[in-house]
């Protein structure tokens, strides 16, 4: 073969990659940027400037100074020990049949990592669901622990609101979205992200996406706070398209606050002022690295949050299914339970499909589980 034909050859087959590539990020799953009236009311949100949303308070999402840089983080990720990043052992779980749930009982089940199914006075909500085995568009990259998808779209009744608080992988998952869409009867998220449901299929007149600090009422006895969250967004190389957000799900007798992803700020404080406490906080624990450590909480910082909040449980997120980060699987819960000694609030961990009640006199005392295990 002489040079010519080589390099020639080369450069096609550079091309059919580039090609392959640009097609697989063609798939429904990435999504498409927001564009038409949706566009033109993210331009108006006070929180998007210069073409992206920006945080509250401006944060680096990778801060050089108090770790590792990008490069490095993502070869440790990808190329580092991993073997106390997820346990030896498959998952415990106690998984509870949510058909058969009464609705007139206050619950919350943790479904893993960040997906939460709760019922609230007779509604029925999920959170963030992800039931697919990598939350990643690739097979090899953030694959769920041995046991933790416990749960399949099949075993869920129908839902009368999904929340999804931001468009990362971990938190809204393609698969799992379009095998839930017959049983959605309304979406709230946050601005943009409503473009990913549009695309896929859903009728508008269900998605209800708004900017931080608005209330979407969605009946005369329910209504569900986009709330602000120290985090960024984006499912491939365009920053912070769309917005992230947490939640408030409130009734007249309850009230809920799911913090979403991301790191502590003064934000906060603001939410339990406004809303005089809450029943229960889903919290952020988990993923943490000082590198990024203005985008997720370390669990001292959790514990805080729950005290700022007004929070009378608190029940952990973020954690037990993926590994996001280089901490070891169990320091969340372990770091967290330390953090929450003499505070005002009861730390309420279930296993994956285990029942928490809302009404903390009805929980029974959660054990250590990630102790029982390697």
């Amino acid at each position: 073969m002489n040079r010519r034909t080589f390099i020639m050859g080369s450069l096609g087959a550079l091309g059919v990659l580039a090609g392959g590539g640009v097609l697989f990020t063609k798939r429904p799953e990435f999504g498409r940027l927001p564009q038409g009236e949706r566009l033109t009311r993210m331009q108006a949100s006070p929180h998007y400037v210069n073409g992206k949303f920006q945080n509250l308070v401006p944060v680096q999402v990778m801060n050089e100074q108090n770790g590792e840089n990008r490069l490095v983080a993502m070869a440790k990720f990808l190329f580092g020990d991993k073997s106390h990043l997820s346990p030896k052992q498959v998952m415990l779980s106690k998984k509870t049949e949510l058909y058969s749930l009464p609705l007139a009982e206050d619950v919350v089940v943790w479904l893993g990592h960040s997906s939460f199914f709760m019922q609230l006075e007779g509604y029925r909500i999920l959170i963030d669901p992800v039931f697919s085995a990598y939350a990643s568009p690739l097979f090899f990259i953030n694959k769920a622990f041995p046991g933790s998808n416990v749960y399949t779209a099949a075993e869920l009744p129908e839902i009368d609101v999904l929340a999804i608080s931001h468009d990362h992988w971990d938190h809204l998952d393609y698969p799992t979205i379009m095998a839930l869409k017959p049983k959605i009867k309304q979406i709230v998220c946050p601005l943009g992200v409503g473009e990913y449901f549009e695309q896929w299929g859903f009728d508008m007149s269900i998605i209800h996406e708004e900017d931080w600090d608005t209330e979407i009422k969605l009946a005369a006895d329910l209504s569900v706070h986009i709330l602000p969250s120290q985090h960024f967004s984006g499912r491939f190389l365009t920053a912070n398209p769309t917005l992230w957000c947490g939640f408030a799900f409130v009734t007249p007798k309850r009230k809920v606050y799911y913090t979403g992803d991301g790191g502590y700020g003064p934000h906060f404080k603001a939410i339990g002022q406004k809303f005089g406490g809450f029943d229960m906080m889903l919290g952020e624990n988990g993923q943490y690295n000082m590198a990024w450590h203005a985008i997720h909480m370390l669990p001292e910082e959790t514990a805080q949050a729950a005290v700022d909040v007004g929070a009378r449980q608190l029940l952990p997120a973020h954690g037990g299914k993926f590994a996001l980060s280089r901490h070891p699987w169990q320091e969340p819960y372990r770091e967290l339970s330390a953090a929450s000694r003499g505070k005002g609030y009861q730390l309420v961990t279930p296993e994956i499909g285990e029942l928490a009640y809302l009404d903390s006199q009805q929980n029974t005392q959660f054990g250590p589980w990630w102790e029982n295990m390697e």
